[in-house]
């Protein structure tokens, strides 16, 4: 499995942009490394109102998706549902947002359904996933027949109890999630943090801009005091109050999108349909899909060679305490930071190519799963005599601790999969020709019929890798039962 992706990403190493054009890297680092040491908490107009903004949205769109998600997950077992899932969440939210900005504006209701629908898409899998993993012996123990009030009966009483807790901690982890993706959202214009700190980066007020990160990753920070789940229904009311997800609606406009905008050209005008998609496909969806599946693949192999250097941080096999203090704020600053924004800084400092978007996605992804497969090193137990006196860390690293998380790690990589995906497609936003910036140029030349279809490439993109980690996961899931069946 390993030498497959090693392979995979080496292959297209070839073939990848990966040239520093800025001419002067060093210079620009050093500014930005100033700021970050000098932030200007001043600088920033209406900054409690984007901080404001920033939780609303995320509060609203993860809420509304966790239920909407957990009401399908009941039926997840069905082909359908799972299909419709798939299709939500293989379609980033920058990219429905680029979509109801053309309907609703700047708006607040933008914003919402920009999380709500991808969101719902990823609660639907995994929650319906958690479902199905339940211990079946609660349900068997109640009387079986087909009536309704059966089927609810050991729903409420022997499924739901049971992955509850589960079912809670990754709401948790999403709403985290969903506070990254509002920073986003701003920018393309919603005002959350991310439009003031899109507006101090290019200005180059690297002061403001750290000051900004600084006040999110402290968000990001607390979230284990201040995100009660006994308090959440106050502030989701505080949220609707705040910000209620509403907007000028235009029934003509709406229409006009519905029925014109979206109809590929051809078929407005009585021409043929495919040799405008053959244009299409070799201008647009082919040089996008090249780009984006390379990038994908290296970035893909460097999260697997940060999370092998990172994990460590937090694992007290390796380090002291105060340590590993050290080394969980980092991985914290690194996970927290959104892809978009770290692609974002880089491009300013190495210059538009695949360079910036291939750190950006190594390295937020590597402090996630590093995160992860260290926290589930912290629980192994090693027997005294696996741990001999005078044995060294690379000895304990290598030899012992490696091998127990690897097949984790390797799950966790392949979970990872589809969302790099989904990272690599919306970072061509910045300009990084991805699918993404054949996406965005649409829109931007209001040729919305071409942006559907490259976001439906984009999709089945998506989907079909997908479709082949969730394979991989399971052809590797079989041979660790093979491998403790013969042990």
């Amino acid at each position: 499995m390993t030498l497959l992706l090693a392979l995979a990403a080496l292959v297209c190493l070839p073939w990848a942009d990966l040239e520093i054009t800025q001419l002067s890297p060093g210079a620009e680092l050093g500014r930005l490394l100033a700021g970050a040491l000098s932030p200007d908490f001043f600088a920033t107009e209406y900054l409690m109102e984007a901080i404001a903004t920033t939780l609303a949205f995320a509060l609203q769109g993860i809420a509304l998706a966790a239920v909407t998600g957990l009401l399908l997950s009941l039926l997840y077992r069905y082909r359908p549902i799972r299909v419709m899932a798939a299709l939500l969440r293989s379609v980033h939210e920058l990219f429905w947002a680029l979509l109801f900005l053309q309907l609703f504006g700047l708006s607040s209701l933008t914003g919402v359904l920009a999380l709500w629908i991808p969101y719902t898409g990823i609660f639907t899998k995994v929650y319906g996933e958690i479902l199905e993993e339940v211990d079946p012996a609660a349900e068997l123990a109640l009387p079986h027949d087909h009536s309704l009030g059966n089927a609810v009966s050991r729903l409420l009483y022997a499924r739901l109890p049971l992955a509850w807790p589960h079912i809670r901690h990754y709401t948790k982890y999403r709403l985290e999630c969903g506070l990254r993706s509002s920073v986003v959202l701003g920018f393309v214009g919603l005002p959350t943090l991310g439009y003031h700190l899109e507006t101090a980066f290019r200005q180059g007020l690297y002061g403001e801009a750290a000051a900004l990160l600084y006040l999110f990753y402290l968000i990001i920070a607390t979230m284990k005091w201040w995100c009660r789940a006994a308090l959440l229904p106050l502030y989701l009311a505080v949220a609707l109050w705040y910000l209620p997800p509403l907007a000028q609606i235009n029934g003509e406009l709406i229409l006009q999108f519905l029925t014109q905008d979206i109809v590929p050209a051809p078929l407005k005008s009585g021409g043929e349909l495919w040799p405008w998609f053959l244009r299409l496909w070799q201008g647009q969806i082919l040089p996008g899909l090249t780009d984006t599946l390379l990038l994908s693949q290296m970035a893909l192999l460097l999260t697997a060679l940060l999370t092998l250097a990172w994990f460590p941080l937090r694992s007290h096999w390796f380090f002291s305490r105060p340590s590993r203090a050290l080394g969980q704020l980092f991985l914290i600053i690194t996970r927290s930071t959104p892809e978009f924004v770290l692609a974002f800084v880089g491009l300013l400092v190495f210059g538009p190519s695949l360079l910036p978007a291939l750190l950006a996605l190594g390295i937020h992804n590597g402090a996630i799963i590093g995160h992860l497969v260290g926290g589930f090193a912290q629980g192994l137990r090693l027997r005294p005599d696996d741990t001999p006196a005078g044995y060294s860390r690379a000895g304990l690293y290598f030899y012992q601790v490696l091998p127990r998380v690897y097949p984790q790690l390797i799950t966790w990589l392949l979970y990872r999969w589809e969302i790099i995906q989904r990272e690599t497609a919306i970072l061509g936003v910045l300009g990084i020709t991805t699918l993404g910036f054949y996406i965005d140029s649409a829109f931007e030349e209001f040729r919305f019929d071409r942006a559907m279809v490259l976001i439906g490439a984009a999709a089945l993109l998506n989907v079909a890798v997908d479709a082949v980690a969730r394979a991989l996961r399971a052809r590797l899931q079989q041979g660790d039962r093979l491998a403790r069946r013969d042990a």
